[in-house]
């Protein structure tokens, strides 16, 4: 949808005719992102993901795109090292103007805007088929807090939803605020369920302006002090109100495999790790009901490794998943340093716009020569005529 909309808006001259999109992933929003902007024209799509700590699979869905303007960086660094460097890049005017900078992952409100419509959808199949269901519950394994926040505005509209259920591995900064109401930032550990392995959600800002009042002074002063700090703490009526919007709970490794072997013996199904630990979540809530949603997040498969501790043999791999492994791959690395990054999207924008201008110009320089042989062509049939006259 972003990727339509952006291609239309710089063919009518927006934004000058370009746009650089820069996107950090933890493993899933990347190739999302990739192939809705792939081939699109005026938009250069640059993907930042932490170097050994996405999956096998996810890396390969967004390297063995070939499109020239999709460009996969691997970062010597975390998931919220790529994050940062995507803010403070944003936070560059010159840079940012200069290269035209945008966004598509949950930095983009339009994305988060996007995933209410999973609610709606839900919602109303959910109740098509209980009757007696007035109001739906939804749980979310998070680490960004896009998706569950989605589900909060949804709620805020008017759609009758139960609880919001926060699902954390064991990057839990989000289970600790909702239990504690202690937001306090900690090294961020390497699980098994990678694309939640974030320790600063950047869509949480966004839910704290509503706990703040809608009042953009208390939330500036609440990150000033988290950035400097590295903490924020509510306590009494404000942490009350944040309990009322969200339950939480965290599935560390054990219980997320446990989870994983169980559906596959029970119900023959196979969940990924990190939809797991959202299963788990509701189990622990004894919230396992026909009146509660758990949002699978990605295919077993993207996460053979870790399904595989759990059950084995594993079920058939897509077709659509397997031949990756035999498609060639093409990806940067940068080191963790937001001027190195931004030097590298400025020259990618420029070799991409040099190569277009070359194209262009034997594409023009094709159209003379045929232009000029059949002007010649016709001069000789004149020409003929003329003589046999």
């Amino acid at each position: 949808m972003l990727g339509n909309f952006f291609e239309y808006f710089l063919s009518t001259g927006s934004n000058d005719g370009r746009l650089a999109v820069l996107g950090a992933t933890s493993g899933d929003t990347g190739s999302a992102a990739i192939y809705g902007l792939r081939g699109k024209k005026g938009v250069d799509c640059v993907i930042l993901y932490p170097k050994g700590r996405v999956s096998e699979i996810q890396e390969r869905q967004m390297t063995t795109v070939p499109d020239e303007n999709i460009h996969c960086v691997a970062i010597d660094g975390t998931f919220d090292d790529c994050q940062d460097i995507v803010k403070a890049s944003f936070a560059n005017q010159e840079f940012r103007d200069h290269v035209k900078l945008g966004a598509v992952n949950s930095i983009n409100w339009c994305r988060v805007l996007a995933q209410t419509t999973y609610y709606f959808w839900s919602y109303l199949r959910v109740t098509d088929a209980e009757k007696g269901v007035d109001k739906v519950n939804f749980c979310v394994p998070t680490g960004n807090f896009g998706d569950i926040l989605a589900g909060y505005y949804s709620k805020r509209m008017g759609l009758p939803v139960g609880d919001l259920i926060v699902a954390t591995n064991e990057n839990d900064i989000l289970h600790r605020f909702f239990t504690n109401g202690e937001y306090h930032r900690e090294d961020i550990q390497k699980t098994i369920s990678p694309s939640m392995d974030i320790c600063v959600s950047s869509n949480f800002e966004r839910y704290l302006y509503h706990l703040a009042g809608n009042d953009s002074a208390t939330l500036a002063s609440w990150m000033s002090d988290f950035e400097s700090t590295g903490k924020l703490t509510i306590a009494g009526k404000k942490l009350d109100e944040a309990r009322a919007d969200f339950k939480s709970a965290k599935a560390d490794t054990s219980s997320t495999l446990e989870v994983i072997k169980r559906y596959h013996a029970e119900h023959d199904y196979m969940l990924c790790p990190h939809s797991a630990v959202g299963v788990s979540a509701v189990h622990q809530l004894d919230a396992a009901d026909n009146a509660t949603v758990c949002l699978a997040t990605a295919h077993f498969a993207k996460f053979g490794d870790a399904c595989s501790m759990a059950v084995t043999p594993l079920p058939e791999i897509p077709q659509e998943l397997s031949r990756l492994w035999k498609m060639e791959t093409r990806s940067s690395n940068c080191p963790n340093d937001a001027a190195v990054v931004q030097g590298f999207v400025e020259r990618r924008i420029e070799e991409r716009i040099a190569n277009h201008k070359r194209r262009d110009e034997k594409r023009k320089l094709a159209r003379n020569l045929v232009m000029v042989s059949a002007a010649v062509g016709v001069v000789a049939i004149i020409v003929s005529s003329i003589r046999r006259r």
